[in-house]
């Protein structure tokens, strides 16, 4: 259901369920979660790629699989808790590249990531009150900090999609690209965060993230500790003596 491949310092990940449009089911959630934490404790690899088979990222949940779950059933299995969570705790820089639809879990799924590059035909969407639920797996907590409330309200109450152009004009997206160079901007786009020092690619995604989860005083005080601390790594003393010398540094992400 994920099919795992390298390419050089990217790991990339496909969600492969084509004929469902990638419908995220439980045991495709545990399946990444496994791929993201191997390649995340991989040495070799310093960014990930996360893409869906075919022409849509995932469509949302496997609808058929828990139409019939009673509260007790997802209450006592920790249902989404017990495996997306794994999802977020990734330490090194994600990308998700989206092409077609990114609904419900798709959308939330993406929001995940640390950016989201779209191609032009992608689709986004928060459609569970059309389901007689909520977004369950990030969707009215992501979403807000992505593209403010009144469009995540918009989206979480009227389900409808929002097209690729409106998701970067909000700032869910980052850049839009044409369908056919979706995968290879993101996995340029990937390769070129590998290329530099690991370690402070990861304290950057670690900072940033904290801007989100702090006021403002202690999010300075988390990055100024973070800076500091790139002065104790053999990358920065290369970083640094490279631009001295005006040549290209050879990080070792040490």
């Amino acid at each position: 259901m994920v099919l795992a491949e390298r390419r050089g310092r990217v790991g990339l990940l496909t969600l492969n369920r084509p004929d469902r449009l990638n419908a995220l089911s439980d045991a495709l959630i545990d399946q990444l979660g496994d791929e993201l934490e191997a390649m995340d404790a991989d040495d070799g690899i310093g960014a990930i790629v996360i893409a869906g088979a075919g022409k849509a990222f995932a469509a949302g949940a496997d609808i058929g699989a828990t139409a019939e779950w009673s509260f007790m059933d997802v209450y006592k299995t920790n249902y989404v808790s017990r495996n997306w969570d794994r999802l977020a705790r990734v330490r090194k820089p994600v990308v998700a590249a989206v092409r077609g639809f990114a609904l419900g879990g798709g959308c939330e799924l993406a929001m995940t990531c640390d950016f989201v590059i779209a191609a032009e035909d992608a689709r986004f969407g928060q459609p569970e009150i059309r389901l007689g639920v909520l977004p369950g797996a990030g969707g009215t907590q992501r979403l807000p900090r992505a593209v403010g409330k009144a469009k995540a309200m918009d989206m979480c109450l009227t389900g409808r999609m929002m097209d690729a152009q409106e998701a970067e004009r909000v700032g869910l997206v980052s850049r839009i690209v044409p369908p056919e160079r979706l995968l290879d901007e993101a996995l340029e786009a990937a390769a070129r965060i590998a290329a530099f020092s690991l370690p402070v690619a990861m304290m950057i995604k670690e900072s940033v993230n904290r801007a989100f989860e702090s006021g403002l005083s202690e999010g300075l005080l988390f990055e100024r500790r973070s800076f500091h601390a790139t002065f104790g790594l053999q990358d920065q003393k290369e970083g640094m003596a490279a631009f001295v010398a005006k040549r290209s540094a050879i990080y070792t992400h040490r």
